[in-house]
């Protein structure tokens, strides 16, 4: 799994892409040979992307969009269908903490604005890229989660709560689509050294934590056309694929 695969001549779209993992993926997709769409609301960071993608000899198109407006997460699809006419990697890396807090405590506004980018936005996104990814010859959907999916610790109840979704409609779409190119994994990137893991955990020391690059070049094999796994969990600290326990 962790072979660098050959991108060359793939449409390859990630969100959250100015910063941290997502930054990372885009950049390590177009050294293998992706033309990257880049998606982040932040038009600083996407420019310093494209400048470090470009000067290595890669491709880029810039995309500053807030994952809020769900009708620009559409107008991109019919974007990337007049440009491509496909898609061949889907990497849906945005997210937001929210806070660290007794979920009574939660503001509506904040609990609200978890579930919009982080879940509601996924959906959108998944809805309208899937046409373009079937017409891929294979597909790759890679969706960022969090261990907080399993583990409902204490005080992460909205952050946690939304990446339990988020794997829930991954494993619903690959079973939708297991008789298709197209293969659907979440991913577990454990702690890893942003600016995400700093707010949550404000007093850790963040030497002692992967950094971004790191972590991005475990995930990066998941969008190779060999990959065979979909519907699955990859967990990149220990480097492997679990399935979900079904129930009998």
């Amino acid at each position: 799994m962790m072979t660098v695969p050959d991108l060359s001549g793939r449409i390859a779209l990630v969100t959250g892409a100015s910063r941290g993992i997502g930054y990372q993926l885009a950049k390590q997709m177009a050294a293998a040979g992706a033309h990257v769409i880049a998606v982040a609301r932040t038009v600083g960071g996407l420019e310093e992307l494209d400048d470090e993608i470009t000067s290595a000899g890669g491709q880029a198109t810039l995309v500053p969009l807030d994952l809020t407006d769900m009708a620009g997460i559409d107008r991109l699809g019919g974007a990337i269908f007049e440009r491509w006419g496909k898609l061949d990697i889907m990497v849906a890396n945005a997210g937001i903490l929210g806070v660290i807090s007794p979920i009574g405590h939660i503001e509506a506004k904040t609990f609200e604005k978890v579930m919009t980018i982080n879940v509601t936005a996924t959906w959108r996104l998944i809805r309208s890229m899937e046409p373009l990814l079937r017409t891929s010859d294979a597909g790759r959907a890679i969706l960022l989660s969090s261990g907080v999916a399993h583990s409902a610790r204490a005080f992460w109840s909205a952050y946690a709560a939304s990446k339990s979704a988020v794997e829930t409609m991954a494993r619903c779409w690959a079973e939708e689509t297991k008789n298709t190119p197209l293969r659907v994994n979440s991913v577990n990137p454990g702690a890893t050294r942003t600016a995400m893991r700093a707010q949550a955990m404000p007093g850790e020391d963040p030497d002692t934590l992967p950094n971004a690059f790191e972590v991005a070049a475990k995930i990066v094999p998941l969008a190779s056309p060999a990959l065979t796994e979909t519907g699955k969990l990859f967990e990149v600290q220990e480097g492997r694929f679990k399935d979900y326990v079904l129930p009998a």
